[in-house]
């Protein structure tokens, strides 16, 4: 199983740790991942990151679709694998409604098929068979629409691509997994539970069953998001992750539809997902953040001493072993934390 470091969006000024970045190429690790909301971008720090490293993999967890047209990040992908010898990995996503019509001012769309649609312009783009075509629900190319001017062109890049693009999608909900295995080579699910692979397996399954039944564990990578608090002190360990895992469970999303409520829910854990979710409209945060339950966090992220993220890495690696894991992307808060997963996985 591999290993691969999350770095964040960044704070009010961005900032980067290259050495650290260089210390976890030092050590094995398999990649590291950039990301974006509505500050710094996703594509400017992992260019800057493949043009100091030589080794590791450098991918974006995740780059919102709707504020690139899907030929735009065709192209820059292929552009940072041509520069870096093949180590980039686009990280798509559909975000939420609030960033893309409040932020980018693009229509939300329909995030299933809009997912499809994308990877499949991408697809085409870098297979050059023949001259981009398409015609979908959110994307028509070319584009011969209200405002166009009827001269569009079907065009073919005119970068040969030397190296293939592995391209992931970042979901949690049911139809998204099953997505990301039907038209994906990867899915990031933002918690796993490794010990219940059927919460997540079930939706691959079918989505490989989609996409024709030529697709397995063995051509399809599941890496998810593993939040790493190392502290002996296992109480303070656990509280960034409570405080992240009750935000999402509690206010991402309204009452009735939450994908990160439904899959708590999934993994045994409703009626505290829904009493996290009352707490959290009713203004009480502090308390909704408590409610998160200490065994959820021991089972989706490393907390605690280093003895003690030891036994949970134990379930990692048999998840590993079955190919149900292909690599844990760690946010991990320092070099120390770094080395016991290097230690024990690589």
């Amino acid at each position: 199983m591999e290993v691969g470091l999350i770095l964040g969006t960044g704070d009010a000024k961005y900032r980067v740790d290259i050495e650290m970045i260089k210390a976890a190429e030092a050590m094995g690790f398999h990649s590291v991942w950039t990301s974006e909301a509505w500050g710094a971008d996703a594509i400017t720090p992992a260019a800057w990151i493949l043009g100091q490293t030589t080794k590791i993999k450098v991918g974006t967890g995740i780059c919102q679709m709707q504020a690139r047209s899907p030929a735009l990040m065709a192209t820059t992908s292929m552009t940072l694998q041509a520069m870096s010898g093949g180590r980039f990995i686009l990280g798509l996503g559909p975000s939420g409604p609030q960033v893309i019509e409040g932020w980018h001012g693009r229509p939300y769309g329909k995030p299933l098929p809009l997912t499809e649609e994308y990877v499949s312009i991408i697809k085409k783009v870098v297979a050059r068979q023949e001259p981009l075509t398409h015609e979908g629900e959110h994307y028509q190319i070319p584009y011969m629409g209200p405002g166009s001017t009827g001269m569009g062109k079907a065009l073919k890049t005119v970068l040969h691509p030397e190296h293939d693009l592995d391209v992931y999608s970042a979901s949690v909900s049911p139809g998204g997994i099953r997505n990301a295995a039907k038209v994906c080579d990867g899915v990031i699910p933002v918690y796993m539970d490794p010990s219940n692979y059927d919460s997540i397996g079930t939706y691959i399954s079918e989505g490989f069953e989609q996409a024709g039944g030529n697709k397995s564990l063995d051509d399809f990578d599941v890496c998810p998001f593993v939040t790493m608090s190392m502290d002996d002190d296992i109480e303070k360990a656990r509280q960034p992750v409570k405080q992240n895992m009750g935000f999402y469970i509690g206010g991402m999303g309204s009452r009735k539809k939450n994908y990160y409520k439904e899959y708590a829910t999934r993994l045994g854990y409703g009626d505290q997902a829904q009493a996290i979710q009352d707490a959290f409209f009713e203004g009480r945060k502090a308390e909704a953040f408590a409610m998160v339950p200490d065994q959820l966090v021991d089972k989706v992220a490393l907390v605690g001493p280093a003895g003690h993220i030891r036994e949970q890495l134990s379930v990692w690696k048999e998840a590993g072993k079955k190919r149900q894991v292909h690599a844990m992307l760690c946010r991990a808060g320092s070099v120390e934390a770094m080395e016991v997963l290097a230690k024990e996985l690589l």
